[in-house]
């Protein structure tokens, strides 16, 4: 029996796919424990997980709706990420300590994770929900990633990280997503292509499952919950392209911008998504890589209207794949939405691959084949260790 150390940012799309291999690692009779919000990760991961408790910065500013391109790169890394792991550091220290794990896993947005991991010594593995960062999107702009460099520099200085990019560990790093999804892209040395971690989730979310018609085509409409100054207008058009239509949608609006929608559309704070995909037949998102792969794992058809971040890059994989359509974000007025929705719906091209990009998620093995990767390093580890 081994013990792995999970190291989380506070962010919803980044601890589930964690929460997946983590079940399958204690179901295989290990130890897991986490590092991060606490509240979140008793949500997300259940009450009983082993938490241990890290700071978030006090003063950690919501991003303004309007920023994208080189302003947001500025507002995640110097307003966000830096931040968040100078805030992190105590804890995930801490957690080392206590702990003792024989492997950790770091998300790529929990850079105190790895530094302090690397720092002492132990096996990690990074955990990539996005494939963003596989490909290197800086690889065309020296001087602002030198700027990130520097940053990082600063945090290991701070909080005594070790020399190893936090982003892209040296062990290893696992990427929930497959080559069929991903592209020819160059990748970096010892990427696991596990697949989506798709699991049994904790919920108390209700549902009026009862409204759902089995007869008529649903929609499920969802800008994930860190979008909710930005998607105002868009999930107002979204709630508009349905009006007088057949199609029933479902829209998910956690910040409760939506006012009176047509009566063949129900608005829901939060949705229970992963059961819902079960019974939709298409679904309209901002290509946040979670949703997207929850969405083909399903064989479901996409409309991606991408906001910022990684966002692009996910909504062109779609595309090349051939199992959706992509809309301008500023520009998906209800028409366009209707149009994109419809088209998903009725030419089949569109669900015959996101069915064949389901099939190679299935196939890559997905929480399993992360499991067992994390299980082989830390019987390297305990090799190491010695009786």
């Amino acid at each position: 029996m081994a013990r792995f150390l999970f190291v989380v940012p506070p962010l919803v799309g980044h601890v589930n796919p964690a929460a997946g291999v983590a079940a399958e690692l204690t179901a295989r009779g290990h130890e897991v424990a986490w590092a991060g919000h606490a509240e979140l990760l008793w949500r997300l991961a259940g009450p009983d997980a082993l938490v241990f408790s890290c700071a978030l910065p006090p003063d950690l500013p919501a991003r303004p709706a309007e920023l994208k391109g080189p302003a947001a790169l500025r507002f995640l890394w110097e307003d966000f990420l830096i931040p968040l792991a100078d805030a992190m550091a105590p804890g995930v220290a801490a957690a080392l300590d206590a702990f003792a794990p024989h492997v950790v896993v770091a998300d790529q947005q929990a850079l105190a994770g790895g530094l302090l991991a690397e720092a002492r010594g132990l096996p990690w593995v990074t955990s990539a929900t996005t494939s963003a960062e596989l490909i290197d999107p800086l690889a065309g702009m020296p001087k602002v990633a030198a700027w990130v460099g520097s940053l990082l520099d600063g945090l290991r200085a701070r909080i005594g990280g070790g020399a190893a990019d936090p982003r892209i560990s040296p062990h290893g790093v696992l990427a929930f997503t497959t080559r069929e999804l991903l592209g020819t892209a160059t990748l970096p040395p010892r990427v696991r292509l596990v697949g989506p971690s798709i699991g049994t989730r904790p919920s108390t979310v209700d549902f009026p499952w009862e409204w759902l018609d089995p007869l008529r085509p649903t929609v499920l409409v969802s800008l994930g919950t860190a979008n909710t100054a930005a998607g105002a207008g868009f999930l107002a058009a979204a709630a508009e392209a349905f009006a007088g239509r057949s199609v029933r949608a479902v829209i998910a609006d956690p910040g409760g911008v939506l006012g009176e929608v047509p009566p063949n559309v129900l608005v829901r704070p939060q949705v229970p998504q992963l059961p819902l995909l079960e019974r939709v037949d298409a679904v309209v998102c901002h290509a946040g890589h979670n949703t997207v792969c929850e969405s083909l794992w399903h064989g479901l058809p996409l409309v991606v209207a991408p906001i910022r971040d990684d966002q692009p890059i996910v909504a062109a994989q779609v595309v090349a794949a051939g199992a959706g359509l992509r809309l301008r974000f500023g520009r998906a007025d209800a028409p366009r939405i209707a149009a994109a929705v419809e088209e998903v719906l009725t030419e089949p091209a569109y669900r015959r691959a996101a069915q064949a990009l389901g099939a190679s998620f299935r196939a890559a093995g997905g929480s399993a084949a992360a499991a067992g990767y994390l299980e082989q390093l830390a019987l390297e580890s305990l090799a190491h260790l010695g009786p």
